[in-house]
Formats: C-alpha cells, structure tokens, sequence
C-alpha cells in the first residue's frame, strides 16, 4: 500500500474516532465504553502502520503519544508502571545538555573572536527576551480577568495533593534576611538569583543541569580563550568543535528513544490523572490554553511575519522539539533537538548556543503567563478581589521571580507558591490545582520551546547573520532523499 493511501486510511480513521469519542463524551447514540475500546485500538493499529510506512522520527514521537494516551485510559495501572521509561529517556537527555552547550559556547564566541558580537547577541537577547515575557504576563492577566475562571470554584471538591517546599533560598539566605528590612527583601532574593548564577564548580554544574551556570562558565571561557594566542587557542577551538559535532550525533542516538520515552511519559499522565479531571477544572485549562494561543497568535506569529521568517520552514523545524516537550513536560529534553534544528534553519552556531540556554532562564514565555493566571485564579477561587495595582504589582514580581525558573518539570510552581505566600492568598488553592499541573505543563512547556527558538532567529536576523537560504534548503534535501527512496 502507498504512503498516500496510508495517509488517507490514518486521516479517515482519526476523524471517525474523534466523532466517535464526542458522541461517547456527551452521551449521543449511546455509544458503549466497548465500543470506544475497540474504536481507540483500530486507530492504534492505523497509527502504527502509517509510522512503519513513513519510516519518520516525528511520526513516530506523535504515534506513540497517541498510543500512550490509548494505554494510560485502558490500562492505567500499566501506564502507572511505565514512568521509569519516560525519566530513563529524560536522564539521558540531560547528559547531553551540558557538554553541548559547553562545546558550542566555547567554539562559537573563541572560533570566531570577535567579543564586540558576544555583547551585542547579550544586550539584544536580554531586550527580546524581557519584551516577550512582559506580553506574556499582561496576557494572562487580560485572559483570567476576562474569563474569571477561579470565581464560583468548588475549592473543596478540587483534587488535594501535598505542595512542595516553598523556599527557593537556602537557610543561609533565610537567616540573613532576618536581619533585612522586609521592604527591602526583595532586593536581597533579586541579588541571591544573580549570585547562584555564577558557578563555584563547573562539574558540579554540569551535574546538576544548573543550565545558566553553565551558560556563564561557558561564555567566561570562550572570551578567555579568544584572548589566547592564536597557536595556542586553536588547539582548544578544535577540540571543542569537534566535541559539538560529536554531541549533536549523540543527539540523533538519543532521539532515536524519544517515541518509547515520549509515550511512557503520556501513558503515566493519562493513568496517574486521568481524563475526567478536565471536567473539574476545565475553565482554568481552558483559560490557560486560550491565553497561550493568543499569546503564539498576537505577538510570536507577528513578529515571524514581520521579520520575514519562513513560517511553514519554521513549523517544520520545531516540531520534533515542541512534541518532546508537550509529552516530557520538560524543556531540557527539547535543548538538544531544538539546537540542531535551529542551525539547521539557519541560525549560525554561536547564536543558537547563547541564546536557548540564556532563554531557558529568561524567556520562558509560557510559564511566565502561567504564573501571572494562576495567580489570579488562585485569588479568584479564595474570593479575594485583587485591584488593578496589586495585580501590576504581582506582575512586575513575576517578571522578576519568573527569570529564575529551572528548565524542569513543574518548576513554575515552586514560584507560584512563593508568590501567593509573598502577596498573602491562600495556598490551599495551589494545593487544588496540583493534580492539573502536569496538563497545564505539557503547553506552556511547549510555549517555552517555541519562544526560545523564534528568538533565536529574531537575534540573527538582528545581527544579519541569518542564512535565508537555509530553511529551503533543507526542504529541497528532503524531497531529494524522498525521491531516492
């Protein structure tokens, strides 16, 4: 059977099982939960022949999401069992990540040595990514006033998890601020944040996927080298070229695991939460999803067109990495992927290693709004009537506390949690929508992902060093491979 015909077979299939599981979902026709079992696998069959006939890595990674999701409502108690694949797959992308960037950062600013470049891509990447997280705030603060999802909430029928620690200083940190003004705290946690980071040990660093110590060391070193000699620097440029190289490979190893790694992460969700916690709280996720779509349709999509990036290119090159980071819910298993895609666009080297990693620190788009709904949702659910200026007021510490957040899973609600505490509303509310936050995760993640790759072509279209010919490129390449084929 032809990829067409297999293609037309899988689209028949799929529209037949989302109409099949709407008229399940609302209690049309009386379609049985039998039914729906013997409707889900067909399509996990179709799914299946159609990534064999493709024989495509991303068709593979959206296969198996599929199927997990199929697994994680079937067999929960399987998908449950299933989570070691999803963190095996995630440990063995965080080895990558710190001699990747490491490598890349070093060759990038010590291959080409020209500083002025380095501090030009710093000063502009730094503008791009406040501007886009600043939007991304007032947008979810538009979003959760306008939807007022967290009014009328029944709290209490909320699902209830344990919240983890609130801190994000250490007991030092905790016992001088004792002897601080607490008008003056902020101050304090804002100097803490630029003290962790810089690096006391850069394999501790490493082992810790501290990513913007490494990003500093990286970058310090880099200018160290480029200030050499040039007989005695080449040797360490070579190296260094020569161990990206080699890493992007060890990526594309990897990433030939990403579909089992992919699909256990979806089947543990789906079997650990379940479908019907939607129904709870579907307001929140809705308001959440609608504000990051407006998010990706008023401000990202705008600036693609007016710089002139190629849109259907780009979608191409991101899918692989944003897919990875919906299932993972983790934006360090997209690093590699989304580096190698990015250079491939045409997106020189040295741009794509400073300005991700600086990005996984500083333009988290995504959970920025996030951070600024559900905290007005919080406040909404507890009947507190915030004003105008306490919720600028949360804003602008959130465009502060989000610039910290770890690229890990569900880090943002370590900073959700401060921030409530911080402006006095009640935790218990975060507590409720913990059993959500995996959901929510899985799109601001991706967000994040998008945010962090467009601003890499926005700082080389800003610096003229975009390569227009890239994305076309590589199109043309793959329609000559298919051809071969």
């Amino acid at each position: 059977m032809s990829k067409k015909r297999i293609g037309f077979v899988t689209l028949i299939t799929v529209s037949i099982a989302i109409i099949t599981t709407i008229f399940y979902e609302f209690d049309w026709l009386g379609v049985s939960p039998r039914i729906m079992i013997g409707v889900r696998w067909i399509t996990a069959i179709v799914l299946i022949l159609n990534g064999i006939s493709r024989k495509n890595l991303t068709t593979w990674i959206l296969t198996c999401l599929v199927l997990g999701v199929f697994v994680g409502l079937d067999f929960p108690d399987l998908a449950r069992a299933m989570q070691p694949l999803s963190q095996g797959f995630i440990k063995l992308v965080k080895t990558i990540v710190g001699p990747i960037l490491f490598a890349t950062l070093v060759f990038g600013i010590a291959g080409h040595s020209d500083l002025k470049s380095v501090g030009r891509m710093a000063w502009k990447s730094m503008l791009y990514f406040f501007t886009a997280t600043s939007f991304a705030i007032f947008i979810g603060l538009f979003v959760i006033n306008l939807t007022k999802a967290g009014v009328g909430v029944d709290v209490e029928n909320m699902p209830h998890e344990e919240l983890p620690q609130t801190t994000t200083i250490t007991d030092a940190d905790q016992r001088a601020l004792q002897h601080i003004d607490a008008d003056t705290h902020w101050v304090y946690k804002f100097n803490a944040f630029i003290r962790d980071t810089f690096p006391e040990n850069v394999v501790k660093a490493v082992y810790e996927n501290k990513v913007l110590q490494i990003v500093i060391f990286g970058v310090i070193f880099g200018i160290g080298l480029a200030m050499v000699e040039e007989k005695k620097r080449k040797p360490l440029v070579d190296f260094t070229e020569s161990l990206s190289e080699a890493m992007f490979k060890f990526t594309n190893i990897v990433m030939l695991f990403a579909p089992i790694g992919v699909g256990a992460a979806m089947a543990y969700t789906v079997g650990h939460l379940g479908v019907d916690i939607l129904k709870n709280l579907f307001m929140l996720l809705g308001s959440l999803y609608f504000a990051l779509l407006l998010f990706l349709g008023f401000i990202l999509f705008p600036i693609a067109l007016f710089l002139k990036v190629p849109i259907k290119q780009f979608l191409n090159a991101i899918k692989e990495p944003v897919s990875i980071a919906f299932a993972t819910t983790s934006s360090d298993a997209a690093l590699p992927k989304a580096m190698e895609n990015m250079e491939k666009f045409g997106v020189p080297r040295k741009i794509v290693s400073f300005v991700i990693p600086t990005g996984y620190s500083f333009n988290l788009d995504g959970t920025s709004l996030y951070l600024s709904l559900a905290s007005i949702f919080v406040a909404q659910a507890a009947g507190i009537d915030l004003t105008i200026g306490e919720q600028l007021l949360i804003a602008f510490t959130l465009m502060i506390t989000s610039k910290g957040v770890a690229a890990v899973p569900r880090a943002s609600l370590i900073v959700l949690i401060a921030t409530a505490d911080q402006f006095g509303l009640p935790t218990f509310v975060i507590a409720a929508i913990l059993g959500i936050d995996e959901l929510m995760d899985m799109a601001r993640t991706s967000v994040n992902v998008i945010g962090n790759c467009l601003a890499t072509v926005v700082v080389a279209k800003w610096e003229g060093q975009f390569d227009e010919e890239a994305p076309f490129r590589t199109e043309l390449t793959q329609k000559a491979y298919s051809g071969e084929q």
